[in-house]
C-alpha cells in the first residue's frame, strides 16, 4: 500500500472576519519528496494558504490533510512537527542565547531529553552546513547563516513538509547558491513560496500559480516561466536579462 501524498488540499475557501475573501477554493495535492513553487502576485492568498497547513489559520471551508492526517483541532501537535514552516525573517525564529538551544527548542517540546536530543540538534545542523556553530548567538551569525539555522529549527522536528517564505530574500549571491544546495539536497516535501522566479526554477519542478485566492495554474516550472501570455496575465515578472529558454530545465 503506498503512503499518502504529504499534502492534500480540496476545497479550500477562507474570509477573514473583516469579510475579505482571501481564498476562493484551493485544491492542491503534493506527493511525497516533490518540491513545488508557489507564485503569484501580493494579494493572491498565497501566506493565508500557508497559513492553513499547520492550523493556525482555521474556520474556513474544505479539507486540508497532512501525510493522510486532517488538520483539525484533535490533531494539531502532531500537524505542527509535521509541517515546519521557515519565515521570511529568520529572527523571527531565532530567540534563544545560542543557536544549539534554538534548535533543541521544537524537539524539547516534544519532551526530546539527554542524548536523543544532542544527536537530533546534531543532524539538524548538519544539514544545513552548520555543525560548528552550536555555541554562537544567532545574532552573531550573518543573515545567510541566521536564514540556515531558523532551517535547521524546523528540520530538528523531522517534518514530513518544509515550507518556505521567500527563502532567498536579503540573501547575497553566495548565500543564496549554498542555500539552494542544502535545499536541493533535503530528503523531505519542500513548498516553496517566492516572487524570486529564477530560484523557483532552481529548486522546483513544479510550479502553481495562486492568484485571487485560486490556483490558476499547476505545471512544470519551466513550462510556466516560458509562457508569456500566463506570465503577464498574473503580474509574474522575470528579472531583467533572465531568460528561462537559456537555462537547461530541471530534471526533479
Amino acid at each position: 500500500m503506498s503512503s499518502p501524498p504529504s499534502l492534500v488540499v480540496e476545497g479550500l475557501a477562507f474570509a477573514y472576519p473583516d469579510g475579505h475573501q482571501a481564498l476562493y477554493g484551493v485544491d492542491l495535492t503534493v506527493g511525497r519528496g516533490e518540491r513545488v513553487a508557489v507564485l503569484g502576485p501580493n494579494g493572491a492568498g498565497k501566506t493565508t494558504l500557508v497559513l492553513h497547513l499547520n492550523g493556525i489559520l482555521t474556520g474556513g471551508r474544505g479539507r486540508v490533510e497532512v501525510a493522510g492526517l486532517p488538520v483539525a483541532k484533535t490533531n494539531l501537535a502532531e500537524i505542527r512537527r509535521r509541517v515546519g514552516i521557515v519565515f521570511q525573517d529568520p529572527d523571527d525564529q531565532l530567540f534563544m542565547p545560542t543557536v544549539r538551544e534554538d534548535v533543541a527548542f521544537g524537539p524539547a517540546n516534544l519532551g526530546l531529553r539527554g542524548p536523543e536530543l544532542a544527536d537530533r540538534i546534531e543532524e539538524a545542523l548538519a544539514l544545513v552546513g552548520m555543525a560548528g556553530y552550536a555555541d554562537r548567538p544567532p545574532h552573531h551569525l550573518s543573515y545567510g547563516q541566521r536564514r540556515r539555522v531558523a532551517v535547521a529549527t524546523v528540520l530538528a522536528m523531522r517534518p514530513e513538509i518544509l515550507v518556505l517564505d521567500e527563502p532567498s530574500s536579503n540573501l547575497d549571491p553566495a548565500s543564496r547558491r549554498e542555500l539552494a544546495d542544502i535545499l536541493l539536497a533535503l530528503p523531505v516535501t519542500i513548498l516553496m513560496v517566492t516572487h524570486d522566479l529564477p530560484y523557483a526554477l532552481q529548486l522546483c519542478p513544479r510550479a502553481v500559480i495562486l492568484d485571487d485566492g485560486v490556483i490558476v495554474r499547476d505545471a512544470p516550472t519551466y513550462d510556466l516561466l516560458c509562457d508569456d501570455a500566463t506570465m503577464a496575465a498574473h503580474r509574474l515578472e522575470l528579472p531583467f536579462g533572465f531568460d528561462p529558454r537559456t537555462v537547461a530545465r530541471p530534471t526533479g
